[in-house]
């Protein structure tokens, strides 16, 4: 009888074993199935996958080349040397049971994805042209063994991440661009055996990689200075190509711990001499030691006397900060506002900040206001040092949650400072959440994150998007804005679809001038002035009525190096001629910008078009000379417009164009002349208040229109 039980029991264990519960998503967990089609999405679908698809199948099941399964999850992706190219998809963090990621060998570009498979054991992207940064949720990979990141273009910063990756035992960042000192955390890699850096910009010391348990090291070809460790010394190591300093390294300050001892059979057997045999092989003495044991005390008691004192002080400072202060005269809070900004900003790291220049802007000459309407004008006011932000502060979780932890099917588009994700909040709101890349605000700069927040917060405008909110947290850095349904002017000029109807006539001028006052707000309302930096179609957002909404607006300002980000997009067409020689963005290469999309709401065509003839590539060069000329202008008129526009219209819109897109940046107008010569435009062709200001972009009809003005 027991005999029996136990064949009914095997038999029993076959039948779990070999059954597996069908479901309508098929053998695969629904989350890796949809991460997995993301991922294919993402790498544009390449035929060399076989299986895979974006829209159905079923990668467990099916066999998806490169997938291994365990039960009905996905854990390993191994898609080396496939020739794959575009992204890796935005859905990766809810393949929760992946050990192997090797996209290793393949054309993969832009930057790694935020969010990586959180217990990933091997991760390799070698070999590909991956640029940006090293993403903040590679410290979150507690198991993480195998790191191999190299042969990229990597060229940011690293950031202190490194501190729970004690599992980590091999780590490749080489052939890269990484630059700065190596951070503390690597102090923290305490299972690392092979740590390879070569080909990189590296500054700075290796001290921190001094007490590791390294037995292969490559720094070759940075720019490390310094000594090498003795702990360093009896390993693998290559160290050429950077610059050592010669001669005995110095002693350790007082109170450094002992060196550890790597390899203990390469140490000096001094210890396994005689104790006798003469008082030279001795070495020191009790009494030396003694003496040298109470020295270091007493310089450690004065270090410690000093440290304490110093701290004293500071906490004295922040309790007189604290402290409610008596009102002060005008003169005096003037004073005391520049001294605190100048003590709380690293003007050099930072210099773009509003609040370090307190003065209004210079009057621009050739202005063409009244100087008594100019004052009259709002000034909005930034204050120092006391950090203001009138909007909501999300954390990373609630953004995940808005905008399904990013997915790409929530991707609105990607700029120079990072992706916008559309974003549903529990409330029922859909704002649009802003990721910046870390290029443009790296980790260092993140206490100055809040104050650019404060700056741009205090951006009000008809014509500006609204910043609702924002988030810093863990490194990342993301802005919340108001989101509009329509999507950009780019997308309505070049990618009009059937739900796209053409834009009239009237709605292209209200949308030049409804730009044209938010760039004059920004350059002679606001003190000082903003430079924006990055005018083109795609910041130029359309509400449900079709009014623009300017974006971006003071990101590019008080971001540090954003000239450098925005001069790699030079080639889009909108950057003026003097951008390209000094690198630098100036309220007139602002105006140029402005004149770049007028040029686009008149013709239809791209800043740059490389599927056209050379001659007609750039916009600018081909249609300036035809400006003036108003048979040539017609021609060069939208044709989706269908002649439904005043011709006298069309030829001061285009006299607008010429002095914006002047390639002398003094001859070109100041923004609220801009504004004028379109509010004169509108009056002229009798354009009403409604048709301005309510314009939905119904087709017109020529009735409305007169012709001969």
């Amino acid at each position: 009888m027991l005999e029996d039980w136990r064949v009914v029991v095997v038999v029993f264990s076959i039948c779990i074993l070999v059954w597996r519960p069908s479901s309508i998503d098929g053998a695969t967990d629904p989350s890796d199935a949809a991460a997995l089609r993301g991922m294919y999405s993402s790498l544009n679908s390449p035929s060399q996958l076989t299986q895979w698809s974006s829209t159905g199948g079923d990668p467990c099941d099916q066999s998806w080349k490169g997938i291994t399964c365990s039960g009905s999850r996905v854990t390993e992706i191994k898609l080396s040397g496939l020739g794959l190219s575009g992204s890796m998809g935005f859905q990766l963090a809810s393949l929760t049971s992946l050990t192997d990621l090797d996209m290793s060998s393949n054309n993969l570009g832009g930057t790694i994805p935020y969010s990586l498979p959180p217990n990933v054991l091997q991760l390799n992207l070698a070999q590909n042209n991956f640029q940006g940064e090293v993403p903040y949720s590679i410290s979150l990979m507690f198991s993480l063994h195998y790191l191999n990141l190299s042969h990229n273009q990597l060229q940011n910063q690293l950031t202190d991440m490194f501190g729970k990756l004690s599992s980590l035992s091999t780590m490749d960042l080489s052939f890269n661009n990484l630059p700065g000192d190596l951070p503390e955390s690597f102090s923290s890699l305490s299972s690392i055996t092979s740590l390879y850096l070569e080909n990189n910009q590296f500054t700075g010391t290796i001290n921190v990689l001094a007490n590791l348990s390294l037995q292969n090291l490559n720094i070759e070809n940075n720019r490390f200075t310094g000594w090498i460790p003795e702990q360093l010394k009896n390993i693998n190591l290559r160290k050429d190509g950077n610059s050592w300093s010669s001669g005995p390294a110095p002693p350790p300050p007082p109170g450094t711990p002992p060196a550890r001892k790597t390899n203990p059979k390469h140490q000096s057997g001094g210890n396994n001499s005689p104790s006798g045999g003469g008082g030279s092989k001795s070495g020191i003495g009790g009494g030396g030691i003694a003496g040298i044991v109470i020295s270091i005390f007493v310089v450690g008691a004065i270090v410690a006397f000093f440290l304490v004192k110093k701290k004293k002080s500071s906490s004295d400072i922040e309790k007189l900060a604290t402290q409610p202060f008596a009102p002060l005269a005008p003169n005096e809070v003037q004073e005391m506002k520049s001294a605190q900004t100048f003590s709380a900003i690293n003007v050099n790291s930072f210099d773009t900040m509003a609040t370090i220049n307190l003065k209004p802007p210079p009057v621009d000459r050739h202005k063409s206001f009244d100087e008594d309407d100019f004052a009259q004008k709002p000034i909005v006011a930034k204050k120092a040092n006391k950090v203001i932000i009138n909007v909501t502060s999300y954390s990373i979780a609630d953004l995940q949650m808005a905008t399904d932890s990013f997915s790409v099917e929530n991707l609105l588009g990607e700029g120079s400072f990072g992706r916008v994700y559309r974003g549903r909040f529990d409330d029922g709101k859909v704002l649009a959440v802003k990721k910046i890349d870390s290029s443009a605000l790296p980790g260092e700069l993140s206490e100055a994150f809040t104050e650019m927040v404060s700056n741009i917060s205090q951006l009000h405008h008809q014509n500006v998007t609204e910043l609702v909110g924002y988030c810093s947290e863990h490194g990342q850095h993301l802005l919340v804005y108001e989101f509009h349904k329509n999507g950009s002017l780019h997308d309505f000029l070049h990618l009009s679809d059937d739900y796209n109807k053409p834009l009239t006539w009237n709605t292209r001028v209200k949308i030049a001038l409804g730009t044209a006052r938010a760039l004059e707000y920004l350059h002679e309302v606001c003190s000082p002035s903003v430079v924006h930096k990055n005018i083109k179609s795609a910041n130029i957002l359309l509400d449900a009525e079709l009014n623009p909404h300017l974006s971006d607006c003071g990101l590019a300002s008080l971001v540090p190096n954003a000239d450098l980000a925005l001069n790699q997009n030079a080639g889009s067409g909108y950057s003026a001629p003097e951008v390209a020689m000094s690198g630098q963005n100036t309220l007139k290469s602002d105006v140029y910008s402005f004149g770049v999309v007028m040029l686009e709401l008149i013709s239809g065509r791209k800043p740059f078009d490389s599927m056209r003839p050379r001659s007609e590539q750039s916009l600018v060069r081909w249609a300036t000379p035809q400006l003036h000329d108003i048979d040539a202008l017609e021609k060069m008129v939208d044709p989706t417009l269908q002649g439904l526009y005043p011709v006298k219209s069309l030829s001061r819109f285009a006299d607008c164009i010429a002095l914006c897109v002047q390639p002398e940046p003094e001859f070109r107008p100041p923004m609220s002349e801009v504004v004028q010569l379109l509010v004169r435009l509108v009056q002229r062709t009798n354009m009403s208040k409604r048709t301005i200001g309510a314009d939905q972009g119904a087709p017109q009809r020529a009735d409305d229109l007169n012709p001969n003005e």
